[in-house]
């Protein structure tokens, strides 16, 4: 498979400006990443993806390249940012891919404003937090409060990837540790990214969705387990259940050869 070429801008969506990365043509794809927020997330996704779509994918703001030290206020705040730079680059309607945080952007976006989206996929992602989630990430938040950010990105790694793909990874766990650190946003944007996680609950509102829905996860996924990924089918109107048999949260990274074609056969239809 040849390299489609990728176009780089910064775009303005008023109180932020906006990195994003444009590669390939046809129908346009939204891949929008979770807590860390950096478009990078996707890169095992954006190749394949751009074979079919015009594939967009962004830094969220205060994230990456995007404007620094910009807070979110939730993930109702978050979905205005992607309607807010959709409308600046002027995309009427888009396919939209969420990965955890980012599929509680979509789930927002779809309840809001269903005109502008084709279709849904929720990947790895909750309709509600129950005590589980909400105990995990109260005890991430008090790990990046009294121990800083690199125990906080150490655990939240270990958390989220299978170790047979860590392993392989972590040949140097100090050089490893430090790309992760360089990326981090700053303490009072990760709360925020945090409390965005906390207080999103649409338990009660995604029956409205009625976007077409797509909902994969992994079997093994140790941060949104998979019961959050078939509850969200279950209340999701017509939702398509597509549960891997491993990957871990960082499913789209550790499981691409198994998750990129269950998205794509969705998406393609």
């Amino acid at each position: 498979m040849s390299t489609i070429p990728t176009k780089t801008r910064r775009v303005d969506i008023g109180d932020a400006e906006i990195h994003v990365e444009i590669t390939g043509s046809g129908p346009d794809l939204m891949l929008v990443a979770g807590l860390g927020g950096r478009g990078a997330f996707w890169n095992k996704q954006i190749q394949e993806f751009a074979q079919h779509f015009r594939t967009i994918t962004f830094d969220h703001r205060g994230c990456g390249d995007s404007t620094p030290d910009k807070v979110v206020y939730g993930a109702e705040h978050m979905a205005k940012d992607v309607l807010a730079l959709m409308d600046a680059m002027e995309i009427e309607r888009a396919n939209l891919v969420g990965h955890s945080t980012g599929g509680a952007i979509g789930q927002h976006i779809a309840l809001d404003a269903p005109e502008r989206l084709g279709k849904l996929v929720l990947s790895c992602s909750w309709a509600g937090p129950d005590t589980y989630l909400t105990e995990l990430f109260r005890n991430r938040r008090e790990i990046l409060i009294s121990c800083g950010p690199l125990a906080y990105l150490t655990m939240g790694t270990y958390l989220a990837m299978p170790p047979r793909v860590l392993q392989k990874q972590m040949g140097d766990a100090r050089q490893f540790m430090e790309e992760r650190l360089a990326a981090f946003p700053g303490l009072e944007v990760e709360l925020s990214r945090i409390n965005a996680v906390y207080t999103h609950d649409l338990r009660s509102e995604v029956h409205k969705i009625s976007v077409p829905t797509l909902c994969i996860g992994a079997e093994d996924d140790g941060i949104t387990p998979p019961g959050f990924t078939e509850e969200l089918a279950k209340l999701i109107p017509g939702a398509n259940l597509h549960l891997l048999d491993r990957g871990g949260h960082f499913c789209p990274i550790a499981s691409t050869e198994t998750y990129n074609p269950a998205v794509l056969d969705f998406l393609r239809v």
